[in-house]
């Protein structure tokens, strides 16, 4: 595999757009109805690079495959060493382990910038997701039953977490932002 991981750039807008308009229209992960469009995706990579965090691309052979970041989970103030990440794959792109690349290296990014704590919101319950995470050190933090409905039927939320670098175990250092 020739996957290479790099962070996303403007350019690659029209990509993630399709991406993530392909998961919100047929999948659960999202529990957004409509896609959103190119101009909102943009403002929200911007919000996302703005406030610091990482926002990644995998691309294999000038192909962007699937995109992940991190993002604030909460914005109240002693929230700042939590991230939530996001991971979504072009159809082609899964079962191929890119999703597992893009996340361990979005891990790395976090780290280096000093936050603690990464958790995931898996919509729908995703068994790809959770299995996705699990695989990179995630942990089971609990279940929300029938908090989405899409496509006709209630949705469940799983959470998993991980630390990062020495996670709670030692007070945090000002984030590298």
């Amino acid at each position: 595999m020739s996957v290479t991981i790099r962070p996303a750039t403007a350019e690659d807008i029209n990509a993630i757009t399709e991406i993530y308009a392909e998961s919100v229209l047929n999948g659960v992960a999202s529990y957004e109805l409509e896609p959103p469009t190119r101009a909102e995706m943009t403002s929200r990579m911007e919000t996302i690079a703005a406030g610091g965090f990482p926002y990644l691309a995998a691309v294999e052979n000038g192909a962007l495959l699937g995109y992940a970041y991190a993002s604030a989970f909460r914005t109240r103030p002693a929230y700042r060493w939590l991230v939530e990440n996001s991971v979504y794959l072009a159809p082609p792109a899964r079962g191929r382990g890119i999703g597992r690349l893009l996340l361990l290296h979005l891990v790395e990014e976090c780290e280096a910038r000093g936050f603690r704590q990464m958790v995931a919101v898996i919509g729908g319950a995703s068994p790809a997701s959770i299995a996705l995470h699990r695989a990179c050190g995630f942990a089971d933090a609990g279940r929300l039953t029938g908090t989405g409905f899409k496509h006709g039927r209630w949705l469940d939320t799983v959470f998993m977490q991980r630390p990062l670098g020495a996670g709670n175990t030692t007070d945090p250092l000002p984030l590298s932002l």
